[in-house]
């Protein structure tokens, strides 16, 4: 199989895949290093690369989660507070075996359009490594993330576009 066809065949496979599929086998640091690499050599306009990513495993995974599922709870009303939405936010957390956050960093060298462009390729080299290693995942990006503090050290001129979930798949 030539290039081209490797990289269809990567492309047409591509797929998100959510944690309740992750599998409780750990991701290598290898294969989670060269997801982020790839991330990394994504275009961006004037190479102002305007990602920042943190990976969360273990311990920091586990903080992460109680954060999120702590800030759902403080910005929801009694009404509209849901146990499962609760819940869910912590086990999708914990059964990944690896949170990646995503944030662009704007650097007023170019439209911030444009930043969050490149971020949104570094992300789909990101999936296309992923679906390459047969490891699960998906990016996700509920409103709670914009109050991230203690996880996430955002910047004034930085803004989280969310999380990027990977595991294993059973």
């Amino acid at each position: 199989m030539n290039k081209a066809e490797i990289l269809k065949e990567i492309i047409e496979q591509r797929r998100s895949i959510f944690p309740k599929d992750y599998s409780d086998s750990e991701l290598s640091q290898e294969i989670i290093d060269e997801i982020v690499h790839s991330a990394t050599l994504a275009p961006n306009h004037k190479r102002t690369k305007p990602w920042r990513f943190k990976v969360f495993k273990g311990e920091e995974k586990a903080k992460l989660a109680l954060e999120m599922q702590t800030i759902y709870k403080s910005t929801q009303s009694e009404q509209t507070f849901l146990e499962k939405k609760y819940q869910d936010i912590g086990f999708k957390i914990n059964k990944a075996n690896a949170v990646i956050s995503i944030v662009v960093n704007f650097s007023g060298m170019v439209p911030e359009w444009e930043e969050i462009a490149a971020v949104s390729m570094a992300v789909q080299n990101m999936y296309l490594t992923c679906t390459a290693n047969e490891v699960g995942c998906y990016w996700s990006s509920p409103a709670i993330v914009n109050h991230l503090k203690e996880s996430l050290t955002i910047e004034e001129n930085q803004k989280c576009l969310g999380l990027f979930y990977m595991g294993n798949v059973n």
